[in-house]
């Protein structure tokens, strides 16, 4: 329901605003704000999506919970979404998920509302047999050998 309600209101919030602000300062200005603000935040989210793959990177190699990189690298994601949308109502909001205090805040609202039942690193392990020295693990094919055809021998037979 929530993202039905986005759909509507977010296009009506900057035909709105693309029309006050083209009243306030005329076309060209306003699509130039546009056009900068896309090209100044993709600039932004390389540095910072750059940044948050190395803080990814050190929490994996550290072994440490990688979560908070990957949720700010998520972030910085929609940020970059939000800035190359025409608009600016979604650039205001994508200028400040670029903000690191603000996407700090936006990651412990949504922590606060997020339950994870469980969590576990990698799959079940395969099932083992128990070892038994007496057994030799191997494959096989049964041959079914068509007596009626005549074959020359094999080389490992005696004549």
């Amino acid at each position: 329901m929530w993202l039905l309600i986005a759909f509507i209101a977010v296009p009506l919030i900057e035909i709105g605003l693309f029309i006050k602000v083209g009243g306030l300062i005329g076309l060209w200005p306003t699509l130039a704000i546009v056009l900068l603000t896309a090209i100044a935040g993709s600039w932004l989210v390389r540095m910072q999506g750059a940044q948050a793959m190395a803080e990814l990177r050190g929490s994996l190699n550290e072994l440490r919970d990688p979560t908070e990189p990957i949720a700010h690298g998520a972030m910085i994601l929609l940020a970059g979404a939000l800035l190359l949308t025409p608009g600016f109502f979604t650039d205001a909001m994508g200028i400040l998920l670029l903000i690191p205090p603000v996407r700090a805040a936006v990651l412990r609202y949504l922590a606060a509302r997020v339950r994870v039942e469980r969590f576990t690193v990698g799959g079940t392990p395969p099932r083992r047999v128990p070892y038994r020295p007496d057994v030799i693990d191997g494959e096989f094919h049964e041959v079914d050998p068509d007596e009626s055809l005549p074959r020359p021998p094999s080389g490992w037979t005696r004549h």
